[in-house]
C-alpha cells in the first residue's frame, strides 16, 4: 500500500476543500436569481390569497398584474412615500423602527370595479415569526379576505393559522366599531368567540400562544393605518 506523506495529504485536503468551496460557491450565486423569483412568485400568490384570488407558481404574476391596480407605502400618518417600493418593503425592519420612522405598505385591488385595500401584517408566534395579509373592503373597516402564514409553528397546532379554516372566519369581521373607533379583531381562547360578534373569532385549540400571536399582530399592524384611513374616508 502506497503511504503518502502528512504535507501531500495536508494539501490535497485544502485543494479539495477550496474546489468544493468554489463549487458551491458559484452554484448560489447562480442559483440566487431563481431563489428571489420564487420568493417574489410566493410573495404575490399571498397577497392574492387575502383577496380570495387563488394562483399557481405559474400563473401568479398575470393574476397580480390584473387585480393589484396600485402599490405604495404611506408614513404613520398616512402621507405617501412616492421613493419607496411597497413590495420590497420588509416588514420585520420596518417594525423593528420607531413608529414615525416605518414605511407601510398597502396594496390596492380591484375586483368588478370595487377595491380592496391589502394591508402586510407581521408577527411573533410560539415558534418565530408570522406574518401575512389583511384586505379590507372600501370601508376601510371590513375585512374581504385574510392570509397568514408562519415559520415554525407546531403542525396541528399554531400552524393551522394556514388553514382556510381558520382565516375564513375573518371574512366580513369589523376593524372598527359603531363609533368609528378602532378596536381590530380580537383572536379568543378556541371556542370562546361570540358567533354573531363582528368583532371576535376563535383560535387555535391547543395554539393559545400562536393566536395570542394573531391577535397582537393585528393590533400592532392594522393600528399604524389609521390615520391613512382617516384620510381617505374623508375623501370618500
Amino acid at each position: 500500500m502506497k503511504s503518502y506523506s502528512n504535507t501531500y495529504i495536508f494539501i490535497f485536503s485544502a485543494v479539495m476543500v477550496i474546489i468544493v468551496a468554489a463549487l458551491l460557491s458559484g452554484a448560489a450565486i447562480t442559483l440566487q436569481p431563481y431563489q428571489k423569483k420564487n420568493i417574489e412568485i410566493n410573495k404575490k400568490q399571498n397577497i392574492l390569497t387575502s383577496i380570495n384570488i387563488e394562483s399557481t407558481a405559474e400563473n401568479a404574476e398575470t393574476l397580480y398584474a390584473k387585480y393589484i391596480k396600485e402599490s405604495f407605502a404611506v408614513n404613520v400618518n398616512g402621507q405617501k412615500n412616492v421613493d419607496v417600493n411597497a413590495f420590497k418593503v420588509d416588514m420585520k425592519k420596518e417594525l423593528a423602527k420607531p413608529i414615525n420612522e416605518r414605511n407601510l405598505p398597502i396594496f390596492i385591488s380591484e375586483i368588478k370595479g370595487v377595491k380592496q385595500y391589502i394591508i402586510p401584517v407581521y408577527g411573533k408566534g410560539l415558534w418565530g415569526p408570522i406574518w401575512g395579509y389583511v384586505a379590507l373592503k372600501q370601508d376601510l373597516s371590513t375585512i374581504y379576505g385574510a392570509n397568514f402564514s408562519h415559520k415554525g409553528e407546531t403542525p396541528g397546532l399554531g400552524a393551522e393559522i394556514e388553514t382556510k379554516e381558520f382565516q375564513s372566519q375573518f371574512f366580513d369581521k369589523q376593524i372598527y366599531d359603531e363609533q368609528n373607533k378602532f378596536v381590530s379583531v380580537s383572536v379568543l381562547k378556541g371556542g370562546t368567540a361570540n358567533p354573531n360578534s363582528k368583532y371576535e373569532v376563535d383560535g387555535i385549540s391547543g395554539g393559545t400562544i400562536t393566536s395570542n400571536g394573531v391577535d397582537q399582530m393585528l393590533k400592532d399592524c392594522l393600528s399604524s393605518y389609521k390615520s391613512y384611513f382617516k384620510n381617505i374616508k374623508t375623501n370618500i
